[in-house]
């Protein structure tokens, strides 16, 4: 079973090297890595020269992360891709042990496994939110990001069914396309603490100030669809409300009247359609 791994980057090169070792060290060898440049400014070029003859490389000019993972799906050839941020890491069996879980289960389509968090260099423990569910996490998915966008393999069909990474979020495109496969799809865990993540440096999307804004895009893009049941459809407009009434309130706080009362009223334009 072939895996394309998909590593995207902007202005990393202090990360980028170890992150390409750890694919490269996998003891599952079957697999492609196709490295995304997205536009950088940094020594990256320079790193990956030593690198050109057992990755793809491919350069655009800087257009977001989302539209980075898009050009490696549209150039991957493997029947299951992963995903790794240049500034995350991979242990060794990664690879083997998700393509066995598929092996075993035929009918699932992603897979993601636990974390090691390295804040600032120091190894940091989870807060029991951040307990990762598996199966159909939809609700869960609802109040914050439950899937380490490094830590899935998701096969190939996935995003023939619902669609890539949406290139209209510059922020938060990792809750918005989770969102959408759990609606659908069951999301299942692997126990095994495969990847480590590291954390604290300022280049981080996360550190975006108003990310709640753009989850209330994501659910609202959602609830536009029409494809969600009567019950997802009444969890997704609460936790929509919920949201709404935190940003909403704090825009008005810091003096944005207008576009506080536009989300503090927002929900209502989905509340009146429920039973």
């Amino acid at each position: 079973m072939l895996v394309s791994v998909i590593i995207p980057t902007y202005n990393r090169a202090n990360f980028l090297k170890e992150a390409i070792d750890s694919v490269l060290n996998q003891d599952y060898k079957n697999f492609e890595l196709i490295v995304v440049d997205d536009g950088s400014t940094d020594e990256t070029t320079s790193v990956l020269k030593g690198y050109y003859d057992k990755i793809k490389y491919i350069r655009i000019p800087h257009q977001g992360v989302s539209r980075a993972r898009n050009v490696g799906i549209e150039q991957a050839k493997g029947g299951l891709i992963a995903f790794l941020d240049s500034d995350d890491l991979w242990m060794p069996k990664k690879l083997s042990i998700q393509v066995e879980f598929f092996k075993q289960h035929l009918d699932a389509l992603v897979c993601q496994t636990e974390e090691i968090w390295i804040r600032n260099g120091r190894r940091v423990n989870p807060k029991k939110y951040h307990i990762k569910p598996s199966g159909m996490i939809f609700e869960q998915c609802l109040k914050r990001c439950m899937v380490s966008t490094s830590s899935v393999m998701v096969r190939r069909s996935l995003f023939e069914s619902i669609g890539v990474f949406d290139e209209s979020f510059y922020v938060c495109e990792d809750y918005e396309i989770w969102l959408r496969v759990s609606a659908r799809y069951p999301i299942y865990l692997l126990r095994e603490a495969l990847v480590i993540k590291r954390g604290g440096h300022s280049d981080q999307l996360s550190k975006t100030p108003c990310l709640d804004k753009w989850r209330i895009s994501a659910i609202e893009k959602l609830l536009s669809k029409n494809t969600l049941s009567p019950s997802q459809r009444h969890l997704a407009i609460k936790e929509m409300a919920l949201k709404c009434n935190i940003y909403g309130g704090g825009c008005i706080k810091r003096g944005r009247l207008k576009e506080g009362l536009y989300y503090l009223n927002l929900p209502k334009k989905y509340t009146q359609s429920l039973p």
